[in-house]
């Protein structure tokens, strides 16, 4: 559950307007958390100036965002996108503010250079993960965990919507999996395959044969030892383990693999079997975009572009049927 804005405290002359901040990201479908206590490390900073409850100058706001030795370039980033949005606000509502312009700050490394898995390497980690064996600490492992891995990959789920599932958001009925507050504080509706439906109902079955319980509708569909929620920690440990058993390398820390690639994985693939289809791919993002939860084409077209530079035999081919649709730019 998401934190009220008023849970935050903010005490600064400015605080009235944070609160509206957070009110209308939210009110817009975002859940705006840690945008919400970042504006708190900014209240903080004037709480401590000489500052007008109608105005936020630039002297201010550059030395809040000036870098730190120990900060992250991505942190800085973070802080002058927040400031923009808080600017902005102001400057609607007729009040003096300083909006940092484009170019600002330091440059982020980061790049949309996920680990795409191959065919070959997914039935490995499947074969791994089939293998595992229970544990004293969980007695269901070895059941549980194959299925949060093939809805990782079989449907592109965030790993927190996977763990996160109840008992009724799974209706193995008519095949439909609903996603309560994703990414964006939306719910939304997915239909996994067939044989996934199939997958589930037997691991639903055998749950109640191992607990001799029947699951509550509100209880979680993947329930840990305590009956509450795996937690992420847990699985990302045992991905390391899986990719070690596997044969698939791992670069270390922050360079993957990493689990949300079998998100990433399941995107791409998806993209070359419509291609393979004959697919037409305006036609079909949407229906990706809304599979994948995501607030916009944006972040789906990322893929259509990562696929073009991991399959550059297909551009031309995939440009000449599908009207141009790859992002020529990053």
């Amino acid at each position: 559950m998401s934190t009220k804005y008023n849970d935050y405290g903010y005490e600064s002359p400015l605080a009235p307007l944070m609160e509206r901040l957070v009110r209308e990201k939210r009110a817009g479908g975002y859940k705006y958390d840690t945008p919400a206590w970042v504006l708190k490390e900014l209240d903080r900073f004037l709480c401590g100036k000489d500052v007008k409850p109608n105005e936020l100058p630039k002297e201010l706001m550059d030395e809040w965002l000036a870098q730190k030795p120990h900060q992250k370039a991505s942190t800085v980033q973070r802080r002058i996108v927040l400031v923009r949005q808080l600017s902005r606000l102001m400057l609607r509502l007729g009040y003096t503010a300083y909006v940092p312009p484009d170019g600002v700050g330091p440059r982020r490394a980061y790049q949309f250079a996920p680990r795409i898995f191959t065919h070959a390497e997914i039935h490995q980690i499947f074969h791994t993960v089939d293998c595992l064996p229970p544990s004293a600490m969980s007695l269901l492992r070895h059941i549980i965990l194959p299925e949060i891995y093939r809805l990782l990959y079989g449907c592109g789920f965030r790993l927190s919507e996977v763990l996160n599932l109840k008992v009724g958001d799974v209706d193995l009925q008519q095949g439909v999996i609903t996603v309560r507050d994703g990414k964006f504080g939306k719910d939304r509706l997915v239909p996994p395959a067939i044989d996934m439906v199939e997958r589930l109902r037997r691991y639903a079955e055998k749950v109640e044969r191992h607990t001799l319980v029947k699951q509550e509708t509100n209880g979680y569909f993947f329930p840990s030892a305590r009956q509450a929620a795996w937690g992420s920690t847990t699985i990302y440990h045992l991905f390391r383990r899986v990719l070690l058993q596997s044969g698939i390398p791992h670069g270390g820390r922050g360079k993957g693999p990493r689990l949300h690639d079998l998100r990433h994985t399941f995107a791409v693939h998806r993209l070359l079997q419509w291609y393979k289809e004959g697919a037409d791919l305006n036609a079909k993002l949407p229906f990706l975009v809304a599979y994948l939860g995501h607030h916009d084409f944006t972040g789906t077209q990322k893929y259509l572009h990562l696929t073009a530079e991991l399959f550059p035999h297909l551009t031309e081919r995939m440009n000449q049927q599908f009207g141009g649709v790859i992002p020529q730019g990053r």
